[in-house]
């Protein structure tokens, strides 16, 4: 029989002092929205983390980011990209965000390695699946608006080359989409993107609980 147990406040604490290595300029940016009370807003720090080992492991060079508010997730996955090698698409629809974003990505020197594309993400998969030639992407980070995680998704495959790798947050919804007695729309969305993925035969997969759940997802054709 095989064994689990809960990630208790404890043992996430004792996670985070083994293992985190948070770079000063992503908790700094980390910490501009600490006094907004937004929490949910931004990629947790451990799953950040992992997201940048996975660009490395993967040896990923052309990426989407789906959701960027204010680039921690970018910025993160920027400095695990090697010195002169690597482009980060980045999809938001605020500027106010993201010019928190651009501030902190000039910071740490890698504004030449992050391209923003301001405007409704659906617009700018619309687009670039329409670019001529079209060069497949090696990694798709996913973490936007909610509602339109079904899409994302589905574009997403279609922009991924072959073996490409498709990373998505918040499928955990904080534990809700094990709980019966919770049934609002995004709780219920996500559970049906979840047995979607689940049942998709195109992907070999993994739903990682770490943070508020990370889907990793690997194009198999």
């Amino acid at each position: 029989m095989s064994s689990f147990f809960s990630i208790t406040p404890i043992v996430h604490q004792y996670l985070l002092e083994h293992s985190l290595r948070e770079d000063p300029l992503l908790e700094s940016l980390r910490q501009e929205i600490a006094p907004r009370n937004l929490p949910d807003m931004c990629l947790a720090p451990e799953s950040a983390q992992l997201l940048a080992l996975l660009v490395s492991i993967t040896g990923a060079r052309r990426i989407l980011e789906i959701g960027t508010f204010i680039g921690y997730s970018s910025l993160s996955m920027a400095l695990a990209l090697p010195e002169n090698e690597g482009h980060i698409i980045a999809c938001d629809a605020s500027k106010p965000w993201t010019d928190i974003a651009q501030e902190y990505w000039k910071k740490a020197g890698v504004q030449n390695k992050i391209e923003l594309r301001l405007g409704l993400a659906i617009d700018t998969l619309a687009a670039l699946s329409q670019e001529k030639p079209f060069h497949p992407f090696d990694l798709i980070f996913i973490d936007a608006d909610k509602p339109s995680y079904m899409e994302y998704y589905e574009r997403s495959v279609a922009l991924l080359k072959t073996g490409g790798l498709i990373v998505i947050d918040n499928v955990l919804r904080q534990g809700t989409v094990a709980d019966p007695l919770v049934s609002d729309s995004g709780t219920q969305m996500t559970r049906r993107l979840n047995k979607k993925i689940f049942e998709d035969e195109r992907v070999n997969i993994s739903l990682v609980p770490i943070g508020d759940g990370l889907f990793l997802i690997q194009k198999k054709s």
